[in-house]
């Protein structure tokens, strides 16, 4: 049986960014099946389409550089996919990039993601003073879970920077006991903005493989 592996680079925008990591997946296959592709499957009594995802978009977050990659069991070049692909999508999803992946080419493991998020006026001094007074600490500014008497440390923090109202932060990925984007915008005291309608972009997506 033929089996070609596909990578697909997107963008998860507008209300879609409202939906669960489970239910984009729901997305993706309802969209595999209107555009009539014939997809890799696993074995036993509930097969499932091979799809994977090096990274879950957590629930609220935009993305512009998003991958996944879904076993295809017929020959179709890569023009022809992304045209049957994008004709099926709904709003707020959007390819940039459809590529069949060679054989050698393993499974894409997340590298490095890059966040982003506007912070308003009244924000900005507070932020910058913030910031300062973390750069002066040890690296063990990220708060452990209540109750404990300990600190984690900001494992693979690559880059805080703010810089016209834009604060942007990149995080490495496949480390155990890294932080997550949520634990950069508390230690920053900006995870109200969320609740109050800002927007935070995951902007490029890195990966190995």
């Amino acid at each position: 049986m033929l089996r070609q592996r596909v990578r697909v680079r997107f963008r998860k925008q507008g209300d879609l960014r409202w939906i669960s990591h489970r239910d984009l997946v729901r997305v993706f296959e309802r969209l595999m099946r209107r555009a009539g592709l014939r997809l890799g499957m696993s074995e036993g009594f509930h097969p499932k389409a091979r799809m994977s995802f090096p990274s879950a978009l957590a629930l609220g977050v935009e993305g512009l550089d998003e991958v996944m990659e879904f076993e295809l069991a017929e020959p179709l070049d890569a023009e022809e996919l992304a045209r049957r692909l994008t004709a099926q999508a709904p709003a707020g999803l959007s390819l940039s990039e459809v590529r069949l992946m060679e054989p050698h080419e393993r499974k894409a493991r997340l590298r490095r993601a890059t966040y982003r998020m506007p912070v308003p006026d009244g924000r900005r001094e507070p932020l910058e003073e913030r910031i300062r007074q973390l750069g002066e600490q040890p690296s063990s500014w990220i708060q452990d879970e209540p109750g404990r008497d300990t600190d984690t440390p900001a494992i693979g923090l690559d880059q805080l920077d703010f810089q016209q109202g834009v604060l942007q932060f990149r995080l490495r990925g496949n480390q155990q006991g890294g932080v997550s984007p949520r634990d950069v915008l508390q230690a920053l005291e900006l995870d109200d903005l969320q609740r109050q309608g800002a927007c935070l972009t995951r902007s490029e997506v890195e990966i190995e493989g």
